[in-house]
């Protein structure tokens, strides 16, 4: 037989058997699953008969427990029902006995109108039999004295008016002088006694406007090459830097002062480290910058706590803060401020009002100037607008708004902030003034006393605190010497600008020369 037909019948052998087996192997695989089948129902039978017997059970005990809490919810609300109308009763008790002492009281005030009633009636018969009796008497006096009641009434009081004219108004001098000497001393009093507890700083600073160079070269070095480094300079500042031949010297101009201070310290660093290109003055300006604005920030907060000012605006405090680098006259306006807020305070304290707020007055009265080179307008309308900006009191913005006069003070505190404003302005020392301005304003003065009728002549004396007026006697009388005084007054104050204030002092006298030969 040939070996591939052998191989046929191998193969064909194989796969019968291994058909076979594969047909077993199934069969018994049917009867394993149909078995595991079986007792997998009987198994789920099996627990779902245990479940529905468990839930059986536990509806039957949550059914005895909500019995239970059934009972005890009915027992509470019993108790508290039976409590409820225990209260109530005690309640309708309590009102019962309120009525009748109301019941009790009425009666009682029934009985006191009664009697008052009757009281009012007799007194209105005895009135009446008074009126009777005084009309009575008014007759027989008419008839005695032979003027009626209105005729008598007159001729006693021109009588009476004519003996008391004089005394009236020797009275009214009297107590007019009594009571302008007691305020004067009071108002002295309070002043100096505020002044002398001033424990403010009194040094009138002046802004530093040149830088000292070590040498002349350093001028072309700050100049640079084609001018670079000075136009750097002034952009980055907003500063003009003025180089003339004043030797080792340049000059910073500018209406800013911080912008000023800025470019001195930067100008000053430079100098020291001596590398200077656009660069590094860039970087210089900025450390400046930001060491100005920390001692703005550090000036203002120190000045609110030393003035003893609560719960200011922190914006208000930085203002505040360049204050330092104002300056009025030659006085700082930031110790200015400090110092009105000082003085202010004191005299409330003596005047028995609140030393809080005339300190916060004084404080915030100069605001306006920190800001005045950046906003338009004058120092006290910018004031009263960042005051009211950052919601100050309406009486600290009034205080703001007439220190200088610009509206009538209407308050107490307002009145005290422009006295302490003209004590800090005009004390010695405070200002200093130029010698061209202070000789106009003496100029000015005395051409004012000279151009009224009946001056001979006038000296503008005390620097400008008092003028001496010499006036003819032929031509103004003594009785006229008040109307030309006050005239005089007048126009100085609409004419001139003057710290603290100015006395008038008229003198008349008359002289009889003769020589005896």
């Amino acid at each position: 037989m040939p070996w591939y037909l052998v191989l046929i019948i191998v193969i064909l052998v194989g796969g019968g058997a291994f058909a076979g087996g594969m047909y077993y192997g199934m069969k018994r695989r049917q009867q394993i699953s149909e078995a595991a089948i079986g007792s997998a129902e009987e198994e789920a039978k099996r627990i779902v008969n245990e479940a529905y017997k468990a839930a059986e059970a536990r509806k039957k005990e949550v059914l005895l427990e909500g019995k239970d809490e059934i009972h005890r919810l009915r027992n509470e609300s019993d108790k508290e029902l039976r409590e409820r109308r225990n209260e109530v009763q005690r309640q309708e008790r309590r009102i019962q006995q309120k009525e009748e002492t109301l019941d009790k009281k009425l009666e009682n005030y029934e009985k006191k109108e009664e009697q008052l009633n009757n009281k009012i009636k007799q007194a209105e018969a005895r009135l009446a039999e008074t009126e009777e009796l005084k009309r009575c008497q008014m007759d027989l006096m008419e008839r005695i004295s032979g003027f009626t009641a209105e005729q008598a009434k007159e001729h006693l009081l021109k009588s009476l008016d004519s003996e008391l004219v004089h005394e009236k108004a020797a009275k009214i001098m009297e107590i007019e002088q009594q009571t302008k000497d007691e305020a004067n001393e009071k108002a002295r009093n309070i002043i100096s006694l505020a002044i002398q507890r001033c424990a403010a700083d009194h040094v009138a600073e002046a802004t530093v406007s040149v830088v000292v160079l070590p040498n002349d070269e350093m001028k072309g070095r700050i100049i640079g090459r084609e001018g670079r480094n000075i136009r750097a300079l002034e952009t980055a500042t907003g500063v003009d830097l003025i180089i003339d031949d004043t030797p080792e010297a340049i000059t910073l101009s500018s209406f800013d002062p911080v912008r000023r201070e800025i470019a001195r310290i930067a100008l000053e660093r430079l100098i020291t480290d001596g590398r200077i290109h656009p660069a590094r003055i860039e970087e210089m300006v900025d450390k400046a910058r930001r060491e100005v604005e920390a001692t703005i920030k550090a000036e203002g907060e120190k000045t609110v706590l030393e003035a003893g000012v609560i719960g200011l605006h922190h914006e208000l405090v930085k203002t505040l803060g360049r204050l330092r680098y104002r300056t009025s006259y030659g006085q700082n306006v930031l110790k200015h401020s400090l110092e009105v807020s000082f003085i202010a305070g004191l005299m409330a304290s003596e005047l028995g009002l609140d030393p809080a707020s005339a300190r916060r007055a004084g404080l915030l009265h100069d605001i306006g100037k920190a800001l005045d080179h950046d906003i338009e307008g004058s120092h006290v309308s910018i004031g009263v607008d960042v005051a009211r900006k950052y919601k100050e009191h309406e009486s600290i913005i009034h205080a703001i708004h007439a220190h200088h006069g610009d509206v009538e003070a209407q308050t107490v505190l307002a009145c005290l902030v422009q006295a302490a404003d003209a004590i800090s302005a005009a004390r010695p020392g405070a200002r200093r003034e130029n010698v061209e301005n202070y000789i106009k304003r003496l100029q000015k003065l005395e051409e004012i006393a000279n151009s009224f009728p009946g001056v001979e002549r006038c000296f503008a004396i005390q620097a400008g605190r008092e003028v001496r007026v010499m006036i003819k006697p032929e031509v103004v009388k003594d009785e006229g010497m008040i109307l030309v005084a006050r005239d005089i007054c007048n126009r100085i104050e609409n004419e001139l600008e003057y710290p603290g204030q100015i006395k008038v002092n008229l003198i008349r006298e008359s002289r009889a020369v003769e020589y005896a030969k």
